[in-house]
């Protein structure tokens, strides 16, 4: 249920109405507008219609929320969210691209990577220390010993770190060393691991599934946010359909219609969707035209010799172009990158 209140409702008349939402056994959440104050209410909508909402002193206007998820909906909070850690803030005016090797291979090659990526102007390292791998003879990823690494670069470079959590009983070391805590797209309707992703206050970046509608990459976000943490960004990263050119298809339309869906911020993996080296410079523009809030690339120092997914890849140098032409774009588009 979201209730508006008038313009110029005073604090005493918000708290009355907060009263009721809590009499009711429901859970009011206060969002602070531009124009206007909205409180959402979570819980059992039959007890609330039971409140005379409509008649208590302040309040314009309620409504019911249509839609299966609730909080991460436009309708809860009109304003877009802005969810990031330290200055890497994801929906708001500046513009922020993470990057980095798929998995965390070794120090000196992290090192390496995270420096030039720094020098090209990400402002965030990626990187894999646990690595779901649809083989369970691939390399699986060099698990605390890699978490240990991001931190060390983490401190040589100043760049923020953002890891994969795979297994709920890997978050207490995941969130000890990530400044951001990814879900991968197979883990998208991992409910359990969502729930506990809850618990923490990282921002975590959710990447939609493989055949994942985007409704039901917005009710696994609303697995956390109603789980206590607020703190969700979103990422298209391509998703499975019959064509066989590319690994997956990007769904470019997903980015707008995200922003009119949801208040979260959303970013784009152009590397998963392409798989193709090739082809991750032409998504990367188009989804920063599309509204984009940043971007998910990976690089790597030696793709030829990567252990997982050294063909969709970036260089160093190649990244550091890409920068430029992003920058561009952006300031045409009224944003700064």
């Amino acid at each position: 249920m979201i209730i508006v209140l008038k313009p110029g409702a005073t604090q005493a008349e918000i708290d009355h109405v907060i009263e009721k939402i809590q009499a009711a056994g429901c859970t009011p959440h206060l969002s602070r507008g531009v124009e206007r104050t909205i409180i959402g209410a979570i819980g059992d909508e039959a007890a609330l219609r039971l409140v005379p909402l409509e008649i208590l002193p302040g309040v314009d206007q309620v409504m019911p929320i249509q839609k299966p998820y609730k909080m991460v909906a436009r309708e809860f909070k009109p304003d877009p969210s802005v969810i990031g850690a330290g200055d890497v803030l994801f929906g708001g005016k500046r513009l922020h691209v993470i990057a980095g090797p798929c998995a965390v291979e070794g120090r000196e090659m992290l090192l390496e990577t995270a420096r030039k990526v720094k020098a090209a102007g990400a402002t965030a390292l990626r990187g894999g220390a646990f690595k779901p791998r649809t083989s369970p003879y691939a390399f699986q990823g060099l698990e605390g010993e890699g978490l240990r690494y991001l931190a060390e670069a983490r401190e040589a470079t100043g760049l923020l770190v953002c890891t994969e959590i795979m297994d709920p009983r890997d978050l207490e070391l995941v969130d000890r060393y990530a400044d951001f805590i990814q879900v991968g797209a197979r883990n998208m309707s991992n409910f359990r691991l969502l729930k506990e992703l809850g618990t923490v206050r990282k921002p975590i970046i959710l990447k939609r599934g493989l055949s994942a509608t985007v409704k039901d990459l917005l009710l696994s976000a609303e697995y956390i946010v109603a789980s206590g943490n607020p703190n969700v960004i979103l990422c298209e990263r391509g998703i499975r359909t019959f064509e066989d050119y590319t690994r997956n298809t990007l769904d470019i339309a997903a980015v707008p219609a995200i922003k009119t869906l949801s208040h979260l911020p959303i970013i784009v993996d152009p590397s998963h969707a392409a798989g193709r080296r090739d082809l991750i410079r032409p998504l990367s523009l188009a989804a920063l035209a599309a509204g984009a809030d940043g971007l998910l690339i990976e690089v790597h120092n030696n793709p030829e010799e990567a252990s997982c997914d050294g063909p969709q890849s970036l260089r160093p140098e190649g990244f550091a172009t890409l920068m430029e032409e992003l920058r561009r774009l952006a300031a045409f588009l009224g944003r700064e990158l």
